[in-house]
Parts: structure tokens; C-alpha cells; sequence
């Protein structure tokens, strides 16, 4: 089963990289839907009950959608390690 859910993400990561000629809206959903596989899926390798799964998955989704609009215009959140973020160009 672990198996199987390593390879479904390593197949997300892939699919994802289809994403550079996508408009604005399908840029986000699929950032959305990415986030939420993932963050299942982590929550299923580690073997979590449904509460955490549902949670993860949620994460995952929001995660998702800010990576997706940054990737758009750019720009990245970068950590100052002092609880605070800046935004730069993405290297």
C-alpha cells in the first residue's frame, strides 16, 4: 500500500509539471487538487485515522493554491527564521 502511495505522489509531481500553459483558474484547481493528494497521501503513508486525513488534505488544498498563484506572478514567500516571511522573485 506504501508502495502504491509513493508512486501516486511521485505521478502528482509529474502531472503538475504539465501546469505552465494553464490559464489563471486552472493554474489554482489543479494547485488545489495537488495539494490535497498530497497531503492525503502523506496522511495515508503515516498511517493517520480520518480526522487527520481530512485535515491533511485541507492543508494540502491551501498549500496548493498559494504555491499555484505565486508560481503565476512569480513571486515566493521566503522564511527570515524569526517567525516573519518576506516575498522575492522565485529563484
Amino acid at each position: 500500500m506504501k508502495l502504491w502511495m509513493l508512486l501516486a505522489a511521485g505521478l502528482t509531481t509529474l502531472a503538475l509539471g504539465a501546469c505552465a500553459n494553464m490559464s489563471t483558474e486552472g493554474r489554482t484547481v489543479a494547485g488545489a487538487a495537488g495539494g490535497a493528494a498530497a497531503g492525503l497521501i502523506a496522511a495515508e503513508v503515516l498511517d493517520a485515522d480520518d480526522d487527520w486525513r481530512v485535515i491533511s488534505a485541507l492543508g494540502g488544498a491551501a498549500a496548493g493554491t498559494v504555491v499555484a498563484q505565486n508560481t503565476q506572478n512569480g513571486n515566493c514567500a521566503y522564511a527570515r527564521g524569526d517567525g516573519t516571511y518576506y516575498t522575492a522573485p522565485c529563484r
